[in-house]
C-alpha cells in the first residue's frame, strides 16, 4: 500500500502543477479531496483497519492529504498572480484623455466657511495656526487649567487612545491645544486663528463625534474685554454680511479663561426661519448663542512660559459646522458627513466662489 500511496501522491502533484487555470485546479481538488475523491476514500478505510494497520497507515494517508492540500493552495496563489498580471497587461488607462465627470465638483460648505473665516481674520491681522489631532493629555487639558476631576476629561466625552505612552493620548476635544503650542513656540504679540477637526463622544441632529472648530487667540500688552468684543462684532458682521449684528455677552465659566463670556447674537423670525441680525429684544426675534470667549487665564499664560503680569490676551471659539448651518439654512448636522451628492449639489459651492471681503465672503 505504501507504493500505491507514493504513486497516488506523485500523480496528484503532477496534475496540480499542470492545472492551467482555477477551474482545472478545482477539478483536481474534487478528484482528490472531494466526497468521492481518492484521498477521501483512503481516509474512510481507516475505520475498518486493525489498530496496528491504522497506526502504520494513518500517518501516511494524512500526510498525503496535507501534501495535496498544500500543493493546491500554492498552485492557486501562482494562478491568481498570473491572472492579475495578465489583467494588468490587458487593461490600460490613457491619462491624456479628458476626465469623464458626469457632474461638476462642488466645494463642501465646511470648506467654504473655513475659507470665509480665514479671509475675514486675515484682514484683521490674524494668521492661521494648526496642530496635531492626536494630542497628549497635558496640551489638551492640563495646560488649559482643566483639573483632573473636570467632567470634560470623562470617558463619555473624550476619545482616549490605548497604548503605552509617556502621557495619556486623546483625540483632541477642541482646537485650544493649538493655542498652547503657539504660545510656547512664538514670542508675543500673537494673533492666530486655529481651525480644524475635533472629536467628542456625542451624536444627534446638532452633534457629531467629529466636527470642526475655529478658535482665536490674541496675546499682547494691555489687552481688554473691549478688544474682544470689537473683534467678535467685526467678525460676525463680516461673516453674516450684515451691519445690524447685535451682540450680548453673558457671564460664563471656562477653565482656560477668566472672566469668561458666552456670546449671543440677535436674530429675527423671517418666513418661519431664524435670520441672524436685528435686536434680540424685538418681539419677532430673540438671542442665539454662537460663541464662547474670555480673557486668557493667568495660569494658562504662565503654563506656556510667559509672564501674566506682562502679557494679557483673549480667546474665543465656535463650531464651524454650526456657523455654516446658521448662515446657509441647514437643519441637521449629520447631513454634513453623509456623503450624499444630492445634498452637496444643493448646498455646495462652485470652485470659483472664492471668498473675498470686496466681493462678499459668501459670494
Amino acid at each position: 500500500m505504501t507504493t500505491d500511496l507514493d504513486q497516488l501522491q506523485a500523480d496528484l502533484l503532477v496534475s496540480i502543477e499542470a492545472a492551467s487555470g482555477i477551474e482545472a485546479l478545482d477539478a483536481v481538488r474534487v478528484q482528490a479531496l472531494g466526497k468521492q475523491g481518492a484521498v477521501t476514500g483512503l481516509l474512510k478505510t481507516l475505520g475498518a483497519m486493525t489498530p496496528e494497520e491504522r497506526q502504520e497507515q494513518g500517518p501516511r494517508i494524512h500526510a498525503l492529504r496535507e501534501a495535496v492540500t498544500e500543493a493546491i493552495a500554492t498552485r492557486k496563489v501562482a494562478l491568481d498572480a498570473a491572472m492579475l498580471e495578465a489583467k494588468l497587461a490587458r487593461e490600460t488607462l490613457d491619462m491624456t484623455l479628458p476626465a469623464d465627470a458626469p457632474a461638476p465638483g462642488s466645494v463642501h460648505p465646511i470648506g467654504q466657511v473655513m475659507d470665509e473665516l480665514a479671509e475675514i481674520f486675515a484682514d484683521l491681522g490674524f494668521s492661521v495656526a494648526t496642530g496635531p489631532e492626536i494630542e497628549d493629555d497635558w496640551h489638551n487639558f492640563t495646560a488649559l487649567n482643566i483639573p483632573e476631576t473636570h467632567p470634560a476629561r470623562a470617558m463619555h466625552d473624550t476619545f482616549y487612545l490605548a497604548g503605552a505612552h509617556e502621557r495619556p493620548m486623546v483625540l483632541r476635544t477642541h482646537t485650544s491645544p493649538v493655542q498652547i503650542r503657539t504660545m510656547m513656540a512664538q514670542t508675543p504679540p500673537i494673533r492666530i486663528i486655529a481651525p480644524g477637526r475635533v472629536y467628542r463622544s456625542d451624536s444627534d441632529a446638532t452633534h457629531t463625534p467629529m466636527f470642526h472648530q475655529i478658535e482665536g487667540l490674541v496675546i499682547d500688552k494691555g489687552i481688554t474685554l473691549g478688544h474682544l468684543k470689537w473683534t467678535l462684532e467685526t467678525f460676525l458682521k463680516a461673516f453674516f454680511e450684515r451691519d445690524d449684528i447685535v451682540l450680548r455677552l453673558r457671564p460664563s465659566y471656562f477653565p482656560f479663561t477668566e472672566p469668561s463670556a458666552e456670546v449671543d447674537v440677535g436674530f429675527t423670525w423671517t418666513n418661519g426661519k431664524r435670520v441672524i441680525g436685528g435686536s434680540g429684544d424685538a418681539e419677532d426675534g430673540g438671542w442665539m448663542e454662537v460663541l464662547g470667549s474670555g480673557m486668557v487665564h493667568r495660569r494658562v499664560i504662565a503654563a506656556c512660559g510667559l509672564d501674566p503680569d506682562e502679557w494679557q490676551g483673549f480667546a474665543f471659539g465656535t463650531g464651524v459646522d454650526r456657523l455654516a448651518m446658521l448662515k446657509y439654512g441647514m437643519d441637521d448636522l449629520r447631513a454634513f458627513f453623509d456623503g450624499d451628492l444630492r445634498w452637496l449639489n444643493h448646498y455646495g459651492f462652485s470652485a470659483l466662489d472664492v471668498p473675498t471681503l470686496s466681493g462678499g465672503v459668501g459670494a
